[in-house]
């Protein structure tokens, strides 16, 4: 083998974590008691839902969608409901299972997520509302929560005993 071929061969077996494309999957904007509520002087209440989530597109390529919904209500009525759902497509290939998860859960949010903040801004602004900028986000915080309530569930889960009897927590055998 040459070494021409050798390198090539070696760079073939490189890790490869490549964003390809980030982009707007969906974006809306609903506000449903305009324009009364507008006539309301107390100061809204704001609230964020934050989702993640990762789909297969190939063996070595996934699409990694990272969701907001911010709910703004003045007395118990809605002022707006905005959602927005960011995505990018991975290649990811040649790297160790254990090493996947992270990168899909932890750096790739990491990158898609700028891009929806400055949307969701945005959509907020053009509709002549007060400005609202989402905070940063800890994704390995997320990420580690995550696993760790994953670990969680695996460990609640009851040995069968092969009885068919199911014991109330805290009883003995």
């Amino acid at each position: 083998m040459s070494e021409a071929q050798n390198n090539a061969q070696q760079t073939a077996n490189n890790p490869v974590f490549n964003m390809q494309r980030v982009y707007l999957k969906d974006l809306s904007l609903e506000m449903p008691n305009a324009p009364k509520v507008f006539l309301e002087t107390e100061t809204p209440q704001v609230e964020v839902s934050l989702n993640l989530g990762v789909e297969a597109l190939a063996q070595t390529v996934f699409e990694v969608t990272v969701t907001a919904t911010v709910t703004t209500k003045v007395k118990d009525q809605v002022l707006y409901l905005v959602e927005g759902k960011h995505a990018g497509i991975v290649e990811a290939s040649n790297i160790p299972a254990e090493q996947l998860d992270p990168l899909l859960g932890i750096v790739s949010p990491n990158i898609i997520y700028p891009y929806l903040r400055a949307n969701i801004a945005a959509v907020i602004t053009r509709a002549s509302l007060p400005a609202l900028h989402l905070a940063e986000v800890n994704f390995q915080a997320m990420y580690e929560q995550r696993v760790a309530e994953q670990r969680a569930q695996q460990e609640q889960k009851p040995a069968d005993n092969g009885s068919g009897i199911i014991l109330p927590p805290g009883a003995a055998n």
